[in-house]
Formats: C-alpha cells, sequence, structure tokens
C-alpha cells in the first residue's frame, strides 16, 4: 500500500466514524429525554454531547488528512519512481469457431402467486375489553411506558423484577411483566392483554388509583398445564392508547395435572322417625245432674157402693 492509499483509507475510516457517532450521540440525547430518573436522564444525554464532539474531532481529523496528509506524509518519506512495465507482445487472437446450433432457451415458470409479507396490525383493544371500561379513555398526552421486563418472582417492595429474562422452562405458574411509568393520572383506563401465538388469554383492566411516576407490573397466574410452549406478546394501553408491547418465550410440555379422585359418597343411616305424640285423655264430661222424683199425688178416695135394690116384680094381671 502506498501513501496516497493509506491517506484515502484513514479518511474513509474517519467519515465512517463520523456518522456512527453523530447517530449514537442523537440517540442517546432522544431517549434520555425521556427517561423520568434525573441521574440516568443526565448520564445519557452527557454521553450523547460526548458522542457529538468526537464526531466534531473525526470531522476536523478527515479535513486536515485530505487536505495535508500527504504533502506532510511526503516531508518525512520521498516518493519512489515507479518503474514503468514496457508492454509485452499482444498474441493475435484466433479464430472462434461459431456453433451451428443455437439451443433456445427453456420457458421459465413464473409463479402464479407470490407471496407478499403481511402487514403487522396495530394492537387495539377487543369490544368485550372496551364494554369493562369504567375510567377516562383519553388520558395525558405525555404518558410513557417504558419496555417490558418478564420475570418469574419480583420485589414488591420496590416492584424490582427478580432474575428477569425472555425464555422461561416449564412448569410455570406465574409470569410478571414489570414497567416503569411516567405522567399517569388518577381515575384513567389502562389495561394489559396476554396472547399467546396471537390468541388472547387473560386481560386485566382497572381505573388508574396510583403515583403519577413510579414501577408498575401486570402478571398472570395460572395452573402449570396452561402454560402452554410458544411466544407470548404483553400489550400495555393506557385508555384507547397503546404504551409498550414485549414477548417472552415457554419452552417444554407443561405439566398435566392428575386429577384427585374423589371420595365416594358414604350413605348415612336414615334418622329414625320419632314415635308419634300420644295425644292427651280427651276430658270427661260430667254426668248431667239428675232432678230428683216428682212427688206422686195421693190416690182419690174411691166411692164405696151402695146396695140397689132390685125392683119388685110387678104381677101380671
Amino acid at each position: 500500500m502506498d501513501i496516497k492509499a493509506g491517506i484515502n483509507t484513514a479518511i474513509f475510516l474517519a467519515v465512517f466514524g463520523l456518522l456512527i457517532s453523530v447517530f449514537v450521540g442523537i440517540r442517546s440525547i432522544q431517549s434520555g429525554r425521556k427517561v423520568m430518573y434525573f441521574r440516568m436522564r443526565q448520564q445519557r444525554i452527557s454521553f450523547g454531547w460526548r458522542m457529538l464532539g468526537f464526531a466534531f474531532g473525526l470531522a476536523v481529523l478527515s479535513f486536515f488528512l485530505g487536505r495535508y496528509g500527504e504533502p506532510v506524509a511526503y516531508s518525512f518519506y520521498a516518493p519512489s519512481l515507479t518503474p514503468t512495465l514496457s508492454p509485452t507482445v499482444t498474441l493475435s487472437p484466433t479464430i472462434t469457431l461459431t456453433p451451428t446450433i443455437t439451443l433456445t432457451p427453456t420457458i421459465t415458470e413464473t409463479p402464479s402467486v407470490t407471496d407478499t409479507p403481511t402487514i403487522t396490525p396495530t394492537p387495539f383493544i377487543p369490544l368485550d375489553i372496551l364494554s369493562k371500561f369504567e375510567g377516562i379513555v383519553t388520558p395525558n398526552p405525555g404518558v410513557v411506558f417504558s419496555s417490558l421486563v418478564f420475570s418469574r418472582d419480583m420485589d414488591l417492595t420496590a416492584y424490582e423484577p427478580i432474575k428477569p429474562d425472555t425464555i422461561f422452562s416449564n412448569p410455570v405458574r406465574t409470569i410478571y411483566a414489570s414497567f416503569s411509568y411516567d405522567q399517569m393520572s388518577n381515575g384513567v383506563q389502562w389495561t394489559a392483554l396476554w396472547y399467546r401465538e396471537g390468541q388472547l388469554i387473560y386481560s386485566e383492566t382497572l381505573v388508574w388509583d396510583g403515583d403519577t411516576g413510579g414501577r408498575g407490573y401486570s402478571n398472570r397466574v395460572a395452573s402449570p398445564d396452561e402454560w402452554l410452549p410458544g411466544i407470548y406478546e404483553v400489550q400495555m394501553f393506557v385508555g384507547l392508547e397503546w404504551k409498550s408491547v414485549g414477548q417472552f418465550v415457554v419452552e417444554g410440555q407443561p405439566e398435566t395435572s392428575t386429577p384427585t379422585r374423589r371420595p365416594t359418597a358414604t350413605k348415612t343411616e336414615t334418622a329414625t322417625r320419632a314415635p308419634s305424640k300420644t295425644p292427651p285423655p280427651t276430658k270427661t264430661i260430667a254426668p248431667t245432674r239428675t232432678l230428683p222424683p216428682t212427688s206422686t199425688r195421693a190416690p182419690t178416695s174411691t166411692p164405696t157402693l151402695t146396695d140397689t135394690p132390685w125392683p119388685s116384680p110387678t104381677p101380671t094381671p
């Protein structure tokens, strides 16, 4: 490699580094302005400005290399003469035989159907979930949610995920989707939708009653046989606006829950029927008072018969 090629290579590398530094610096400043924590925001913004300063230095370096690189190099290294090669004898081309038969190209089959990539739909809230809304559906336009972080467990005192990951092996019982937020307002409706392979498997929608900024989470608790292997996606909404989305993978076949044999019902003894209550004896009616016999009237005296004399016979004349 000669001096000129080396200078051109150095200029190319300086320009390439300049473009990378400008891109990284601008992205760092933009992302830093969205971070709610003051120290992290200052760190990202200061790093972005350092990258822009480094890009400016590369721009100055590439200018000086292009303007003064070769003269300075030649002042230290004298240019050597490059020998000119003498032309060699060019052989005359031989006669090229023309083919007598030209094969006709076969017809290339054109596919009748061209597979065009489908457009990924924008996340939205299903109508059956919308019917459960009770809060405000138009949130503060400045609300921001961070990217979702998934874990099996969480420190519920600080809402910090424990051993976050994106791939989980069965058996699984609980998955947490944690996030940070800012500029939330009480009374607004927020929703978390859990999908597996594009199918809605779990949802929660509540009215916000927390702080304006901090950390939060949504979790799904299910039996191990319900965590089927596949790609899971969690979508976060504030009102009707989609704010954040994240994916994780569940591997391995889930545990099959063995049904517990229910004990057969033991036939209970039938209750012995209590003896019927003996009715009390009926009250005996007192005998009616017998009236005393009435006094019998004394018989009247019977008159005595007197002897009546028979008439004497009358003599017949």
